[in-house]
């Protein structure tokens, strides 16, 4: 098989371009290396890509209309994982315009060049900011939501429906996966776990919203990883029982779907915390503060559908996943300070 993934140099995006490339199919990564955070990061997980067999990298914006029609022609992609995104619910409170040109612009030039390029399947990250201002625990793909409390969410809401449009009218199969809270060796250092952890290690105290009182549904990198690809394997049909009358948000009479990957196990910040504590053997200066504009105080991703469908539901436990974490960061940070001494 022949894949496109875009967000290739990202967090996610690295991670499900080594293990198809693990399983032998074919990757062209597409990233424009955007500076919302350390380019650097971005090239070092390239490296981690470039060279392996099978894997051939192109730098370019999901924005420019132009450049994908000579992308998708040449490739012949048999399925696209649209990774790629202006991501951070705060950063979009102050720069909504680059959610819209990315999150927008990027993902209908995308989907036009699915329509046009035959692609089989297109799967494309979602994120369970779409809930919301919801509060029925665990959110299900079921729940309506419309009412997003950050232009972000808007964004991605915003693509569920893009997609469902290309999936009613082109017949284009497409399947949203919202993810809930991703963390994990190559992280985003714009993240809680790579922020803490930064600044325990330095003495500095962690900013910790809502007094504490958040809950998270963490769900490891390699958790999700192998949910996109279990996904992205399985071409959606139409839902034959769907109903206008009462319209199911997670299915329709095309072939779309949408999908929840969390943990299933949503944690206290307070916990998460004390874990990271344990694994960098040193305590944290707290800093308590009220929830800022554009969070919510808790997620729960119900998985049952995931489950059902393709197999497969989340289980690494936060004390494996964040031990895990530590001693990648000990190590990248090392190798950073001497590439690039102060």
């Amino acid at each position: 098989m022949k894949y496109l993934v875009t967000g290739a140099a990202g967090f996610i995006g690295m991670h499900v371009s080594s293990a198809l490339l693990d399983r032998g199919d074919s990757v062209v990564g597409f990233d424009n290396l955007n500076p919302y955070y350390s380019v650097q990061l971005k090239r070092d997980r390239l490296n981690r890509l470039i060279g392996r067999a099978g894997f051939q990298f192109e730098e370019g914006d999901l924005a420019d209309r132009q450049r994908l029609p000579a992308l998708f022609s040449a490739g012949k992609f048999d399925v696209v994982i649209n990774l790629a995104a202006q991501a951070g619910v705060r950063y979009s409170l102050t720069n909504p315009h680059a959610y819209v040109d990315s999150n927008l612009v990027g993902f209908v030039n995308l989907l036009e060049a699915c329509r046009h390029h035959d692609v089989k399947h297109l799967t494309y990250a979602s994120s369970s900011s779409v809930y919301g201002a919801n509060t029925e625990m665990p959110f299900s793909v079921h729940h309506n939501v419309d009412h997003p409390v950050s232009l972000y969410a808007a964004t991605k809401k915003a693509n569920e429906l893009m997609a469902h449009t290309y999936s009613h009218l082109y017949r284009l199969p497409t399947t949203g996966l919202r993810f809930f809270t991703v963390y994990g060796p190559w992280g985003r250092p714009d993240m809680a776990l790579w922020l803490f952890t930064k600044a325990i290690l330095a003495g500095e105290s962690i900013d910790v919203f809502n007094n504490g009182q958040m809950r998270r549904d963490f769900t490891y990198i390699d958790d999700i990883v192998q949910g996109v690809i279990r996904v992205s394997d399985r071409i959606p049909t139409g839902n034959p029982e769907w109903s206008g009358d009462k319209p199911d948000p997670a299915t329709s009479r095309g072939p779309y779907r949408i999908y929840n990957i969390g943990n299933n196990q949503p944690v206290e910040l307070m916990h998460l915390i004390e874990t990271l504590e344990q694994a960098l053997g040193k305590t944290a200066v707290k800093r308590f503060l009220p929830m800022q504009a554009g969070d919510v105080p808790a997620t729960y991703a119900d998985v049952d559908d995931l489950t059902r469908d393709v197999g497969f539901r989340p289980s690494t436990p936060i004390q494996t996943g964040v031990a895990r974490f530590v001693e990648w960061y000990l190590v990248y940070s090392h190798t950073a300070e001497r590439k690039n001494p102060a």
